[in-house]
């Protein structure tokens, strides 16, 4: 099986041998940064087959505006002639590296016109939280994404920059609030989503979707389709424009 560079891998569903791959630690993964060396991986056996964590909010079937089928917040031109898909957890040290790294780049590819992006934001590292940050962030993402996506850039540059630690309590809902307004989402709207966890079952339902598809780390990028394999391009500063570029 073949993993993907700089990431967390979710939970893979490989019947009852299923098994879950780990970043060995959140250090290894700024050694990687700083380096451009691959990321140390190990596995080992899991039992569950759905996504972890319990969903605080009521069940249902609610769908919020302006994302894609598959769960996806597209920004930039309708017609770009480049796509750019990333598929992160909010909770994921790799994805933020990822995200300091090809931020800038995102957000001046779609400024320009030069790329539309989709960001895939999927939840599956309830775990390393003691109150279910992944799900709880990942349910913002659609709430400030229902209201508009002219933000939704900063914003989630904003949420990376603020990602908690692993293994403690994660941003209370509070401060997911505080982060949406922030970035300019004011809406009343918004806060309500995010202390209700409106999307709960619905980011859920996407994160097993992308699960079953064989994902196999995140952050995992696409550009045209095509995923992007090499850590320099994922993890060394403005490595992803290059690949941009080349795909005009």
């Amino acid at each position: 099986m073949s993993t993907n560079p700089g990431g967390w891998p979710p939970p893979q569903k490989t019947g009852p041998n299923r098994q879950l791959l780990v970043v060995l630690t959140p250090i290894l993964v700024l050694v990687v940064v700083a380096a451009a060396i691959g990321i140390g991986l190990l596995a080992r056996g899991v039992v569950t087959t759905k996504v972890e964590g319990i969903a605080i909010a009521a069940t249902d079937d609610s769908t919020p505006e302006n994302v894609l089928a598959d769960g996806a917040v597209r920004v930039g031109e309708p017609d770009a002639k480049v796509t750019v898909r990333v598929v992160m957890d909010l909770q994921c040290p790799a994805c933020k590296a990822f995200e300091e790294a090809n931020g800038t780049v995102l957000e001046d590819a779609v400024r320009y016109g030069t790329a539309a992006v989709e960001y895939s934001v999927i939840s599956f590292l309830d775990r390393a939280s003691e109150t279910e940050y992944s799900s709880r962030a990942g349910n913002a993402s659609f709430c400030v994404a229902n209201s508009g996506l002219d933000n939704y850039q900063a914003w989630l540059s904003d949420m990376f920059a603020r990602q908690p630690s692993e293994g403690g309590d994660g941003l209370p809902d509070s401060e997911l609030i505080e982060i949406a307004e922030s970035a300019g989402y004011t809406d009343t709207a918004v806060a309500e989503c995010i202390t209700n966890r409106s999307y709960d079952s619905y980011l859920r339902a996407k994160t097993d979707e992308a699960l079953d598809s064989g994902l196999q780390g995140t952050p995992t990028v696409y550009v045209n389709g095509e995923e992007i394999t090499d850590r320099n391009a994922i993890m060394v500063p403005g490595g992803l424009a290059p690949v941009i570029a080349a795909a005009q």
